[in-house]
Parts: C-alpha cells; structure tokens; sequence
C-alpha cells in the first residue's frame, strides 16, 4: 500500500519541483505517471521536462504514443490510462487522485499551488477523502524555504 506526499508549493513553481521528484523518482528505478488537469498544462510540463530539473532532459512521453509502455514517465490527463505501469503517481494543479490509485502504488505525489486558495481547499479535500480511506498521508511545506514535513498521518490497519 502507498503513501501520498502533499506538496505545498510557496517558492518554487510545480514544474520545477516535479522535476526534481522525477529525477529521484527515475534514479529509484520507478516508472511514474505525471496526471496534469488538461492539455494545455501537460503540453507545459512536456516542455520543462525536456530540461529536467538541472538543466538535462528528463525521458518521457505523451499518453496515446506508440511506445507508452516503454516510458520511464508517461504524461496524462484523467482517465487516459497509464500505459507505462507506474510505480508512482504525480498529480498538478488538482488533477485527480482516486483511494484505489494511491493503494494501488508505492508513492503518490500531489503538487499544488499555496497561493490558489482554491487548489487549497481542494487538496484539503483530497487529504480528508484519502485520509479517511486508511491511507498513509504526509504533507511538505517549503514556506521556511526548505522542505519540511508539517504533517504526516499513518495507514489505518
């Protein structure tokens, strides 16, 4: 069973950061998901990861290709299926996160937006809804300018 890992975001931009978890992510030998809300946003990411998160490129590619399942992070929208058979998953901008997905993988990140407080409110709410289906949940802040988690709450058995 997973764990989701809240990424509060107050200094640094989601792409920025995604990169660097993908890069560790990728280093760990994981295949990862990365959900965006729509494609104008997935088209973003595309273009970021071409640089990584120093400056070098970061192997992915875009649901719906022909060699999806060879790739180490498959770019998505909800419900375009993960070709890859990820690991993890990396949800944007709220981009959505079922109980069964986090269960069904060894790490789910959620990156949002402190300044939103809409994308606020609606990751309180994904904390509440995957909280009270029992699964493990961590929330990182980087308000102090470093990482740090602020919470964390364990698996119900």
């Amino acid at each position: 069973m997973g764990a989701a890992l809240f990424y509060h975001l107050t200094r640094s931009p989601a792409e920025a950061v995604a990169a660097s978890l993908l890069e560790r992510a990728l280093a760990a030998g994981w295949r990862v998901e990365l959900r965006s809300p729509d494609a104008e946003r997935r088209a973003a990411l595309d273009a970021r990861l071409w640089l990584g998160a120093e400056d070098g490129f970061l192997p992915h590619g875009i649901a719906g290709g022909p060699n999806d399942r060879l790739q180490p992070v498959l770019l998505t929208l909800p419900g375009e299926a993960a070709g890859n058979v990820p690991q993890a998953l990396m949800s944007v901008d709220g981009a959505p996160v079922g109980a069964d997905e986090v269960a069904a993988r060894d790490r789910v990140w959620l990156l949002f937006d402190g300044a939103d407080p809409a994308a606020v409110d609606h990751a309180r709410a994904q904390w509440k809804t995957l909280t009270g289906a029992g699964l493990a949940a961590q929330y990182w802040s980087e308000e102090s300018g470093r990482w740090q988690m602020k919470s964390e709450r364990a698996a119900a058995l």
